[in-house]
């Protein structure tokens, strides 16, 4: 191109940016005087037509190509800063000239700042990729003529509509759904959804809309009701629900100025502010926004399910098989229907029975579209009268009981609005988002995984993950208790107050009315009382303390609450968040349950300190080690050394430090914990004071984060310090390299005459900015000893151990046990703590280490 030629395209996309960037804030401000979603998308795509048409027509293209708008431009819908997809047809026997124009016109179309995605084919080349590729068959088939030639358009619209292959078209977007579902492990219930992709987002609704404008049977809703295809009535309430997340989506695309459909923690306060919705005792204006997005996708997830089943319908008309299944119900087409349309209309007590049918017969894959019409409209039937007849509790009872299908069934009940209705807490719940972080889901989503991960213990295929929790639950004799137990121990969230007292007040009354005995209905809530205290003392206490053990051994009572509370609590845990679970946390309950058994079966901490010591000499003899040669050692480590630690982890410091009993310099060795996940680290020189500090500065700076830290003086003196560490990224090296890497480093920050690194200073996370957490210190003595507990819940972010660790230091604080405990991004963090010498802190002391964490953190 000649330098002139240069000149006038810089001079025509300047023109047109201006005009793009003075009419786009133009429509900016007129949607933020009076919003209106739909004038604002046709506005949007308007202006990107007329900019388009215009620089067609400069580069006289129109007598060899056509230009086509496709996808959701084609719709005529624009968001603010979506992908303008364009298609350029060329005529088959275009020339290098028409080439050159069209290259010349796709660049001078991104200098001008239109977002453009842009493809240049022939028509065959169109239904070539249309065939291979799903996608560029859905943006075809949305295709509207801008400007160029008019019979090319129309020839390629009628090619594109003949080599439509319905059936193989439904069979591909089905497909496509599933697997985008599965990106989003299958729910729009978590605290930063996607509008568009999630399961009941945008991207729903438009796949009913391409699949019946592929059958030809329109492209909006207002013509789906003319086909028949939707009533009038749930197209009104489709167009709400989908106005309302092509609000939700635009408002994002301006708050973040670019193309962003996550709500994200970012934007939801000020989305919710300029929604005008203000926050009230019971709920942030966030929380109010999030409960109106959900509300939506769980709609949309309802509308998108029936209307596939009415479309799949439509294009196999053929297929109509009918079996009986009692008198009341038939499956069609291998889905659950009722024989009178007028069943749950006549008598709303089938509607729960149609749940518990479906349960009882797995060949049957689902509800049909007139069965799941009827529940959404007959819901509303379930009253207070409907929850306390007799029939409806019995078959309520029967749901959680039956060999099979529980999770599904209850899913099921949740998607469909049927749960909320008759347990109007659980209903409370529906769309709770919950500001901790570390629970991704919101409540009732939370409750449901809960509930799955329990069940999952009842199938063989999935025995190999929790050996102990299957066999357990296996011989728990009432399983539908802890089922309930599940259902009821978050119910109380968002009132205020204890949500484990006030959840245990909703259990038991729920059980009383569904006639359970009373022994049972007392352990469903004690179960929702309880369900945070196993894990709280795992999680934060000395487990190897036998006094620990022996205060929960007292609280749980009896063996049978036990396993019904060790078997709630794992589910828990893996239920708030895929990056909660970990080998260390189920090791740590484990231990906890079966030192608890012991207990409870009449064992005591002499005894439990002999049965240590006799595992750890077995242990031992499988190395070769005789009692002779390790029981100097033994004789320095003290009574207290062994009830603190287990027999593995004794063999494993015996073993290794044999042969360096009064050594000056420090040993350092690391090990693949046995437990599966992180690495044992152990630390052995001559105590003092900075020990803690410089371990913890040196794992930061190494990229690990501490989870567990028994810190132990032997009676000669001596620091014997066990440490579990997990990676914070994939570090792609030999386990033998990362191993030496860690015993070198840490061995040179031990031996430096320098004094300890000071705490690292990082970003905190995004989502910690936006939610942060008071940061919430106690100081609590213990009674049976001169130690003092210190709690502290407070942001996880870089440095904070290092900088607890200093803050002791500089107070001359003896540290003898740490429990750190990483939620999402909130850090959960337990020391247990005296003077130098081993003296109860005193009341000066504590005072100033308040004072100081408070300031710091």
């Amino acid at each position: 191109m000649t330098q002139a030629g240069l000149r006038a395209h810089d001079s025509l996309a300047r023109k047109w940016r201006q005009e793009l960037q003075n009419e786009q804030e133009a429509l900016h401000q007129a949607f933020q005087h009076k919003p209106n979603i739909q004038r604002l998308l046709k506005a949007q795509a308007d202006l990107a037509d007329r900019i388009l048409r215009a620089l067609w027509q400069e580069f006289a293209l129109d007598d060899v190509a056509s230009l086509i708008a496709v996808g959701g431009y084609g719709r005529g819908e624009l968001f603010p800063y979506s992908d303008i997809d364009i298609l350029i047809l060329l005529q088959d026997d275009a020339d290098t000239a028409a080439n050159q124009r069209v290259e010349e016109l796709v660049g001078v179309l991104w200098d001008t700042g239109l977002a453009i995605g842009h493809s240049v084919r022939t028509l065959p080349e169109c239904l070539d990729e249309a065939k291979r590729d799903v996608t560029v068959q859905t943006n075809l088939l949305e295709a509207r003529h801008l400007s160029g030639l008019p019979a090319l358009y129309t020839q390629f619209q009628q090619q594109i509509s003949d080599s439509m292959e319905v059936k193989a078209f439904l069979a591909a977007k089905l497909e496509e759904q599933h697997k985008r579902h599965a990106r989003f492990n299958d729910t729009a219930y978590n605290l930063e959804p996607n509008i568009k992709e999630s399961p009941g987002g945008l991207r729903d609704l438009q796949n009913i809309i391409w699949i019946a404008r592929a059958c030809n049977l329109g492209s909006t809703w207002s013509e789906l009701v003319k086909s028949r295809v939707i009533s009038k009535q749930a197209a009104q309430q489709t167009r709400r629900h989908e106005r309302n997340l092509q609000m939700l989506r635009a408002r994002l695309h301006y708050l973040s100025k670019r193309r962003e459909d996550r709500l994200l923690f970012d934007f939801q306060n000020e989305l919710a502010k300029q929604l005008g919705l203000v926050t009230t005792k019971r709920k942030r204006a966030s929380e109010q926004l999030m409960h109106s997005f959900y509300q939506s996708a769980k709609f949309v997830s309802l509308i998108n399910e029936i209307m596939l089943q009415v479309l799949r319908e439509r294009i196999y008309p053929e297929q109509h098989s009918v079996q009986s299944i009692n008198s009341r119900f038939e499956a069609v087409n291998g889905l659950l229907e009722t024989k009178s349309p007028t069943l749950l209309y006549d008598d709303p007590n089938a509607i729960l029975e149609c749940f518990l049918v479906l349960q009882q017969h797995p060949e049957v894959k689902g509800m049909g579209a007139e069965l799941l019409r009827a529940l959404h409209r007959t819901k509303s039937l379930i009253t207070p009268q409907f929850r306390h007849a007799a029939q409806n509790k019995r078959v309520f009872m029967q749901i959680l009981q039956q060999p099979q299908g529980i999770t599904h069934t209850l899913k099921r009940m949740n998607r469909y609005g049927i749960l909320a209705r008759y347990i109007p807490a659980f209903g409370r719940v529906s769309g709770q988002m919950q500001h901790d972080l570390f629970h991704v889901y919101t409540v009732d989503e939370h409750i449901l995984n809960v509930l799955a991960n329990l069940r999952r213990f009842a199938l063989p295929q999935f025995s190999h993950e929790f050996p102990l929790c299957s066999r357990i639950f296996l011989e728990f004799p009432k399983p539908h208790l802890l089922y309930l137990g599940a259902l009821f121990h978050d119910i109380a969230k968002g009132r205020g107050g204890d949500h484990s007292t006030l959840g245990a007040v909703d259990a038991l009354r729920f059980c009383k009315q569904h006639d359970l005995p009373l022994e049972d209905s007392k352990l469903v809530a004690w179960l929702v009382e309880a369900h945070l205290v196993m894990s709280s003392t795992a999680q934060k206490s000395d487990l190897s303390d036998p006094a620990v053990v022996e205060k929960f051994a007292q609280f749980v009572g009896n063996e049978y609450r036990l396993t019904a509370l060790y078997l709630l609590t794992v589910a828990d845990i893996r239920g708030t968040s895929p990056k909660v679970w970990n080998a260390w946390k189920a090791a740590l309950l484990e231990n906890l349950y079966r030192s608890t058994q012991r207990i409870l079966r009449g064992s005591n901490p002499l005894a439990e300190l002999k049965i240590r010591q006799e595992q750890a000499k077995e242990v031992l003899s499988h190395y070769g080690v005789v009692e002779q040669s390790y029981l100097p050692f033994w004789q320095q480590l003290g009574p207290a050394y062994f009830l603190r630690h287990d027999a593995q982890q004794i063999a494993w410091n015996t073993r290794l430090l044999l042969t360096h009993l009064n050594t000056r310099s420090p040993i350092v060795r690391a090990r693949l914990s046995p437990a599966g996940d992180g690495i044992q680290t152990m630390i052995y020189m001559p105590d003092h004071a900075d020990i803690f500090a410089r371990i913890c500065s040196g794992f930061e700076r190494m990229g690990y984060n501490i989870v567990e830290a028994k810190v132990y003086t032997t009676q000669h003196g001596y620091a014997l310090d066990n440490f579990l560490v997990l990676d914070q990224s994939d570090k792609h090296v030999s386990y033998r390299d990362l191993l030496n890497y860690i015993e070198f480093e840490l061995a040179q920050k031990l031996t430096s005459s320098q004094p300890p690194d000071a705490p690292l200073q990082g970003r905190l996370s995004r989502q910690v900015k936006h939610m942060p957490i008071k940061p919430e210190i106690t100081l609590k003595a213990e009674p049976d000893s001169h130690y003092t507990m210190l709690d502290i819940a407070t942001n996880d972010r870089p440095g904070l151990l290092s900088l607890i660790a200093h803050i002791l230091l500089k107070l001359n604080i003896s540290l003898h046990n740490a429990k750190i405990n990483t939620l999402g991004n909130r850090a959960e963090d337990t020391f247990l703590i005296s003077g130098q010498s081993g003296e109860r802190l005193d009341t000066s002391t504590l005072h100033a280490l308040d004072n100081l964490l408070r300031e710091q953190l």
